[in-house]
């Protein structure tokens, strides 16, 4: 017996959901935390590795982006990750309480942050961007399938009952 698709396109969301939660936390953190105390953590998190390997590419890369850390930036960084968090949450918490607008709308955030990260991993690649976007892209392939079903059921039973749809 395989896994069903409900199955997989709730897993999917809710895992979209925990992202959309780090990313959350991630922007509080940044809003607490000052350039310098990131700056010590950077340096606490990478000082062992640079003894044994100075040349090690992620402690350097880690240490160099501390040190262009600075208000703007955390600013900048917290802004972006709550603004992330809270709208994919938004539009998450509401497919799963399967409201019938939040499917296109979170097909057209997906599709925005999509653009967004395609951008970003054509100036500076990242795995982990690449990787994101993918899951995003099938996240969006998920809920425009579990839509089509959801309009499908609503016309259904519309017909059933004489009632006239209401988006």
């Amino acid at each position: 017996m395989g896994i069903r698709f409900e199955t997989v396109f709730r897993i999917s969301i809710v895992l979209k959901g925990l992202d959309a939660a780090a990313e959350i936390i991630g922007g509080l953190f940044f809003l607490i935390i000052s350039p310098s105390q990131i700056k010590g953590l950077i340096h606490w998190l990478t000082a062992s590795e640079l003894r044994t390997d100075p040349h090690d590419f992620i402690s350097n890369l880690l240490v160099h982006s501390g040190h262009n850390f600075n208000n703007g930036s955390r600013l900048f960084v917290s802004i972006y990750l709550l603004a992330h968090g809270v709208i994919k949450m938004f539009v998450i918490v509401n497919v799963l309480r399967n409201k019938y607008w939040a499917y296109p709308l979170l097909i057209i955030v997906l599709f925005g942050f999509i653009i967004y990260q395609v951008i970003q991993i054509t100036r500076s690649y990242s795995i982990s961007l690449v990787l994101l976007t993918i899951f995003d892209v099938f996240i969006i392939i998920m809920t425009a399938l579990e839509w089509r079903k959801q309009h499908e059921l609503r016309m259904q039973t519309a017909a059933k009952t004489g009632v006239k749809l209401e988006y």
